[in-house]
């Protein structure tokens, strides 16, 4: 993933597909909407070889051999790619247990884990894993977070976070911290509703936003669909130019590549095209589309605009940091790993 050839006319948007292949209608789609690259779903993962196939297609559709493609692989509840074919990966919130335990057995099992997650996406031609999660894990909020956070406390957060986010990148694989500024408090599962945060500013900077703000210098970010009453009462984060600028960018600090969270979720209004140009228009960098269905990727397509200046040139320097993946011993790694969880 170079970065350094982002023809002019590369769109801000990463876009799903519908299924384990490529229809004819979406390789011509992406051919013409150029998007700066994909995101795939256990819909799309049927096996390794027909997930190396699709990969090596969606780059020939737009040209491009380092187009980035997307996974959420987190383990635990998100998992996209499954057993039989794939490892079943422990939760975030699980490694997170041991590390309150055993602070450096945790530190371990989290580095082995995201180099073990990272091989199975690389063998299938995925180079951005959408991890870590740095929300928090607090009594009371909707369990749409839940244990796909380390904890409730935000410096073992930022902590393990840290140790994801280089072992991430040490096997070429580019991290993505969510959601910033923080999902962990939301009351409703932004899926299907829009969640409004009422804590004061000051508990969102000690609680929520410490995170993102220890680890701001993470390559790649994503928004969340929350409005924070204290900062915006009237627009969710990713469409609020006072949270993307005043939070996101300043208080915390965070100046890497800034996706959306997924645009087709209930939380916002309007049609799709209104959410991308809104989205744009509070500073993202990336808007990103996951459905793969037709009519909204066209509506998405047409709000969206090309990638700016400070885009392309983050998406750049993200790309330097990523590292040569050594090869590691997959067994080995396993039993190590396995051995980590049972001793805590």
């Amino acid at each position: 993933m170079s970065m350094s050839s982002l023809p002019e006319n590369t769109s801000a948007v990463i876009f799903g597909c519908e299924g384990t292949v490529l229809s004819d209608w979406e390789r011509d789609f992406f051919a013409d909407s150029n998007p700066f690259g994909f995101i795939l779903f256990k819909r799309n993962c049927e096996s390794p070889e027909q997930l190396r196939h699709l990969t090596y297609d969606l780059r020939e559709a737009v040209g491009r051999e380092d187009a980035p493609i997307l996974l959420d692989q987190e383990g635990g509840r998100v998992t996209r790619l499954k057993p039989p074919h794939w490892r079943a990966a422990p939760a975030p919130g699980r490694l997170g247990t041991l590390a309150q335990r055993d602070p450096e057995a945790g530190e371990e099992a989290v580095r082995l884990n995201t180099l073990l997650l990272a091989a199975e996406l690389r063998d299938a031609g995925i180079d951005v894993n959408c991890i870590p999660s740095l929300d928090l894990n607090l009594p009371g909020a909707h369990d749409v977070i839940g244990d796909r956070a380390f904890s409730g406390e935000p410096e073992l957060v930022a902590r393990l976070g840290k140790v994801c986010i280089e072992a991430c990148l040490s096997a070429g694989v580019m991290p993505v911290i969510k959601h910033i500024p923080g999902h962990g408090r939301a009351l409703v599962d932004s899926h299907l509703s829009l969640p409004k945060v009422t804590a004061s500013l000051e508990e969102l900077k000690a609680a929520d936003f410490e995170p993102f703000r220890l680890r701001a210098d993470a390559p790649w970010g994503m928004t969340c669909h929350i409005v924070y009453t204290a900062v915006d009462p009237d627009r969710p984060a990713t469409a609020s130019p006072k949270v993307v600028q005043e939070v996101i960018r300043d208080y915390i600090g965070f100046g890497g590549l800034l996706l959306t969270d997924d645009l087709s979720m209930e939380a916002l209004a309007g049609d799709l095209g209104q959410r991308t140009a809104a989205a744009m228009a509070a500073g993202c960098d990336i808007a990103l589309h996951c459905n793969g269905k037709t009519e909204e990727m066209l509506s998405v397509a047409a709000g969206s605009v090309p990638m700016s200046e400070a885009a392309r040139g983050r998406a750049a320097a993200a790309a330097k940091r990523l590292g040569k993946p050594a090869d590691i011993d997959f067994d080995e790694a396993v039993n190590r790993l396995e051995e980590l969880l049972a001793s805590g």
